[in-house]
C-alpha cells in the first residue's frame, strides 16, 4: 500500500512517491522487517551486509516472575524456564489482531519504535501466504507481495514454524491450482519433541522455549531412517546393544541452560564414560541424552501419519501438485526446486527431499533441490527486491484507491503484473 499525504503531490496531480518502503514478513516464529529508501536500485545492493532485516520475535510473552516481554522485548529476557507465550499467529493466520497490532506498535509506531516510521510518508510491501485468507486485508491496508524471481518457472517449498506450502510459479506468478498445504511446521515437531522428551526424560511441558532451541540444534533429517532406528534401539532388558553404549555416531548430550550462568544450552557429542560417572554423584549440570529423538521430529515433513496426522508426507505433497499441472511443466519445476522457512536448515534435509522426488518422478526428469544462503530471510530479501524494482509504481495502491475500490483494486493491479514479462 503505497500512502501520500496530502502536502506533497506530484507534477500529475497525484501523490508523491513515499520516501520509504516498510518490507514487513510476518511470520509465526518471527517477524522480518526493514525500512527500503525509495529511489534504491536492486543488483549489486543486494548483498547481506547491505541489506539485512531486523528479525523480530512474533509473540508476548511471560516470564515465571509475571513479568511482560512484548517483540523484541524477549531479547532482555535471562530466565525462560516455564515461560509462556501469546502468538497472534496461528497455522499461517493472524487469529488474535489485538496481540499482532500490539508487537506492530511497539517496533513501528511508538516514539521508541527501532523500525519508526510513519504511515502518511510510507509505502508497505507485506508478505502472505498463497491462497490466504482475505481477512488480513480487512485488518491490514497491504499489498501482496510477489518474489523477484531468478528463474521463469520454479517449484517453491515454504517450510515455516506454523506450516509448510508447496507454490509452483510460473514467470513469477503463482499456480493457484496447484498449491498445496502441509500442516506441519517448527512449533508441531517443538510440541512433538516436549512429549517424547517428557516422557523418557525430565518433565518439560512448561519449558517449550527450551526445547525449540533444543530441536534447532540437535535434530537433523535422516538419509536411512530404519538403519538410523535400529542404531538406537536399546536391546533386550538383559543386555544393551553395543551400538546403544556407544552411541553409534547419533546420540548427542544436551546440557540444559540453568538460568545463572548458562542461558541457553549447549549440545556436545556423547560420552558414555562420563554418563556412567554420572550416576550416584551430585551433579551441576542437567544433561539430556538425546538419540532417536534427534531424526524422529524432522520425519514428521515426511510422514505425518506416524503422530496420526491424515495427510500425505512432504514428497507425496508435491506429486499432488504436479498432478494437476501439465506434464510439460514437470522439468521445469522438478529442476528448480527452492526450499526456504526455517526448516530448511535442518542437516539433510535437502538431500532427503531430492532422494524422494527422485523415486516418484520419471527417470528422464531432472531433480535439483537447493535452498538460499539464508533461507528464514530469502522471502524478506525478494520482497526487498520486489519494492525497489523501477516498474513498483505501477502496483502501488493509495490508501485513497483502496478504500474506494477495496481489495478487489489489488489483486487487479497485481493480475496485470510488473507489464515486463516480455
Amino acid at each position: 500500500m503505497a500512502g501520500g499525504s496530502r502536502k506533497s503531490r506530484s507534477v500529475a496531480g497525484g501523490p508523491a512517491a513515499p520516501s520509504t518502503t516498510l518490507v514487513l514478513d510476518n511470520g509465526a516464529d518471527t517477524i522480518k522487517a526493514g525500512l527500503i529508501p525509495t529511489g534504491s536500485s536492486g543488483g549489486d545492493d543486494n548483498t547481506p551486509t547491505q541489506l539485512q532485516p531486523r528479525i523480530i520475535p512474533n509473540c508476548i510473552a511471560r516470564d515465571r516472575h509475571k513479568k511482560i516481554y512484548v517483540a523484541s522485548e524477549l531479547d532482555k529476557c535471562r530466565d525462560f524456564g516455564e515461560m509462556a507465550f501469546r502468538r497472534p499467529v496461528e497455522k499461517g493466520y493472524i487469529v488474535n489482531w489485538e496481540a499482532q497490532k500490539e508487537i506492530w506498535e511497539r517496533e513501528f509506531f511508538d516514539e521508541k519504535a527501532p523500525l519508526r516510521c510513519d504511515p502518511a510518508e510510507t509505502r508497505l510491501v507485506l508478505a502472505e501466504q498463497p491462497n490466504a485468507l482475505p481477512a488480513l486485508q480487512t485488518h491490514c491496508d497491504q499489498m501482496n507481495m510477489p518474489v523477484t524471481l531468478p528463474a521463469e518457472i520454479m517449484l517453491l517449498i515454504d517450510s515455516g514454524y506454523s506450516h509448510t506450502t508447496i507454490t509452483p510459479l510460473l514467470q513469477g506468478r503463482p499456480l493457484h491450482p496447484a498449491i498445496r498445504r502441509l500442516d506441519v511446521g517448527g512449533k508441531l515437531m517443538t510440541n512433538y519433541l516436549t512429549r517424547l522428551i517428557s516422557m523418557r526424560h525430565f518433565d518439560m511441558r512448561n519449558e517449550t522455549y527450551v526445547v525449540n532451541e533444543m530441536k534447532e540444534a540437535a535434530c537433523y533429517v535422516s538419509l536411512d531412517f530404519k538403519g538410523d532406528l535400529e542404531k538406537t534401539w536399546k536391546g533386550t532388558r538383559d543386555e544393551k546393544r553395543k551400538d546403544w553404549l556407544t552411541g553409534a555416531g547419533i546420540a548427542k548430550d544436551y546440557v540444559l541452560p540453568d538460568s545463572h550462568t548458562r542461558f541457553h544450552g549447549v549440545l556436545r557429542d556423547y560420552d558414555p564414560n562420563a554418563s556412567r560417572a554420572r550416576r550416584g554423584i551430585p551433579n551441576t549440570e542437567d544433561v539430556l541424552t538425546l538419540r532417536n529423538e534427534r531424526f524422529v521430529v524432522p520425519e514428521l515433513l515426511f510422514h505425518p501419519s506416524d503422530i496420526g496426522l491424515r495427510q500425505p508426507g512432504l514428497a507425496d505433497l508435491i506429486m499432488q501438485s504436479l498432478s494437476v499441472l501439465p506434464i510439460g511443466l514437470w522439468p521445469g519445476l522438478l529442476a528448480n526446486v527452492v526450499v526456504v522457512g526455517g526448516n530448511a536448515k535442518f542437516e539433510n534435509f535437502i538431500q532427503r527431499l531430492q532422494m524422494e522426488l527422485l523415486e516418484r518422478v520419471p527417470t528422464e526428469c531432472v531433480v535439483r533441490v537447493a535452498r538460499p544462503e539464508n533461507p528464514i530471510i530469502s522471502t524478506w530479501l525478494g520482497a526487498s527486491n520486489f519494492a525497489r524494482h523501477e516498474h513498483v509504481e505501477r502496483l502501488a495502491v493509495t490508501k485513497q484507491q483502496y478504500e474506494e475500490y477495496g481489495a478487489g483494486w489489488v489483486a487487479r493491479k497485481f493480475a496485470a503484473g510488473l507489464g515486463v514479462d516480455s
